[in-house]
């Protein structure tokens, strides 16, 4: 049918408008409008990955961006707008300020949620993370679900200075993604619908931005879920394998045992919060060396005198902890590394500990400084250490029975022969660490 049009003479020129065209539809959406999460599975396979297995197609996606590169803010929205088009059932969700910063160029809405208001608000929404940077934006997105012990698998692109932790490029994104989606889908059309579908902007409207669920919109007509995908089954024995990375638990406390670790959407007492990376304590701008007390196990190790201390997971073992004189540990190993900062003492040397081991540090009577800061992967904690006051760190559980995995951080890696996680990290260490690189070349 022809489009039909009406023209409006104005002196000097046409207007023409289209009454079969509708506004873009440039809308933020309240996240409490979408469905809850789907909690995937992770079954062990042949080789030292897990399998990703989905109960039904993922829907609520949250992409997280690296700030401050407008390349990135581009790759966003060509992603975003692939997997809009290509994957009738997802929702894209976005931080505030991206949402922000990208919505307008959307033809379609978003969601998003103030995290000053509603900290919590991705833990029960996100089906899985894709992160679109380098390490940073990676450990930010770790850092959005710091209180919660079942975070959503994350899909990440390396577009940053080093990327040790991207396992993809961004040239692949078509196709890592799909491998993602597809992960536990069965062979043809015998894989059921989402019995939920999601809503769809309405035939019209005008750019604005909303703040509320969507109750109003629309359910989508027709199928929704795998079967509405056709051509891309991978068959139900080609999960995405996933390695899980460990992370820590750690809390700050008073000298009297009442724990007061800053931080948004912390609501019990006693349990710390998740750290994927490391725990530092640093003598900051403070002119003396630290004294901190050190126990290990609950037993007294030694007082060290120092500029800080890193207490690290295996995944941190190649960044501050690195650079300080710390051991390089695969992340299959489980473990935690105490890594000791410009020690006064010599023989005070980096220590790779059991997973299992509490550590506490306490600041020390005789520290002559007022106290020391405290970050957590990179973030200032805006709250310091003072005497007295201990830092506990102690290993998260991540496995309870046979496939039934919970904790952790699970990373989608490419896949490999024999499913092996050995293939990224060594590459890893040759290309962009430069493990033993020779002088002059």
């Amino acid at each position: 049918m022809a489009m039909q049009c009406a023209r409006a003479r104005l002196p000097g020129r046409f207007l023409r408008r289209c009454f079969s065209s509708s506004a873009p539809c440039h809308e933020i959406r309240d996240i409490a409008g979408l469905s809850q999460r789907l909690i995937p599975k992770y079954q062990e396979s042949q080789g030292e990955l897990l399998s990703l297995q989905w109960p039904a197609p993922p829907r609520n996606i949250l992409l997280v961006r690296k700030d401050c590169a407008p390349a990135v803010t581009e790759s966003l929205i060509e992603f975003s707008n692939h997997i809009t088009s290509t994957y009738p059932s997802i929702s894209v969700v976005l931080e505030s300020r991206t949402a922000a910063d990208v919505h307008s160029s959307l033809p379609y809405p978003v969601y998003s949620a103030s995290l000053d208001d509603k900290p919590t608000a991705f833990h029960d929404k996100i089906d899985l993370t894709v992160t679109l940077g380098g390490d940073g934006t990676i450990l930010h997105a770790s850092s959005l679900f710091a209180t919660c012990s079942n975070v959503p698998p994350v899909l990440s692109f390396s577009m940053g200075t080093l990327g040790f932790l991207s396992e993809w490029k961004f040239s692949e994104f078509k196709r890592a993604f799909r491998e993602v989606y597809m992960s536990g889908a069965g062979a043809g059309d015998r894989t059921p619908v989402l019995e939920e579908p999601q809503p769809q902007p309405p035939s019209t409207s005008t750019s604005t931005v909303m703040s509320v669920a969507d109750d109003e919109a629309e359910p989508p007509s027709g199928p929704t879920g795998w079967s509405s995908v056709r051509g891309k089954s991978m068959g139900c024995t080609r999960g995405a394998p996933i390695l899980m990375r460990n992370r820590l638990k750690v809390g700050l406390f008073t000298g009297d045992g009442e724990e007061t670790t800053p931080i948004r959407g912390k609501s019990d007492q006693g349990q710390g919060v998740y750290v994927m990376n490391e725990l530092l304590i640093h003598r900051g701008k403070e002119p003396h060396l630290a004294v901190v007390d050190i126990f290990v196990g609950g037993r007294f190790l030694t007082e060290a005198v120092v500029d800080g201390i890193i207490i690290s997971t295996p995944t941190g073992s190649t960044a501050y902890s690195l650079s300080s004189g710390g051991s390089i540990v695969h992340p299959l190993v489980p473990s935690i590394l105490l890594t000791p900062i410009c020690a006064r003492s010599l023989s005070f040397r980096p220590l790779v500990l059991p997973l299992s081991t509490p550590i506490t540090l306490r600041l020390s009577e005789k520290n002559r400084g007022r106290e020391l800061e405290v970050s957590l992967d990179g973030v200032n904690l805006g709250q310091g250490m003072a005497v007295g006051m201990e830092v506990r760190v102690w290993n998260e559980e991540m496995r309870h029975g046979k496939n039934e995995w919970q904790g952790g951080v699970p990373s989608v890696m490419r896949r490999s022969m024999g499913g092996e996680a050995h293939e990224g990290w060594v590459g890893g260490l040759n290309g962009l660490l430069k493990f033993n690189h020779p002088f002059g070349e």
